[in-house]
């Protein structure tokens, strides 16, 4: 089972279950979903990981306006939309990663990261956010 039908599987037991909220999140992203297989795409992972950037960033917006309500409710649809996408790497496995990056592509400065960046974010399988990639790069090249 795909991941469009295990959350249309998920929205009609929370409709059924009468948690409206989660139904109400989980037809959005279902939205996404199809909107994307229309267009050919079919990367389910990739809008998940969008949808849940698009919610994290609007939660920070919203705290920084003093909107506590709204950013609750990103937040609680980002949590929910996270229960979908695999497991992030450890701090160790990226380390992992990022070591064996710079050393195949011989990366040694900064103007080298793009390099590591990419064979990083290749051999991760979606399973670690760029930002979070491209720190650990910098932190490494610049030791």
């Amino acid at each position: 089972m795909g991941i469009a039908e295990q959350i249309r599987t998920d929205v009609n037991s929370a409709m059924k279950a009468g948690d409206r909220d989660r139904a109400a999140a989980l037809r959005l992203v279902l939205s996404e979903l199809q909107k994307d297989a229309k267009e050919g795409q079919g990367d389910e992972l990739a809008v998940l990981r969008r949808e849940r950037k698009r919610r994290r960033e609007a939660e920070t917006a919203y705290r920084e306006a003093a909107r506590e309500d709204l950013a609750d409710t990103e937040a609680y649809e980002a949590t929910i939309i996270e229960a979908y996408l695999p497991a992030e790497l450890t701090d160790s496995e990226l380390d992992a990663l990022v070591a064996t990056a710079i050393a195949e592509t011989g990366a040694e400065g900064p103007r080298d990261m793009g390099k590591a960046i990419k064979h990083v974010m290749g051999a991760t399988g979606g399973r670690a956010d760029g930002k979070r990639v491209s720190g650990r790069i910098k932190e490494a090249l610049s030791a």
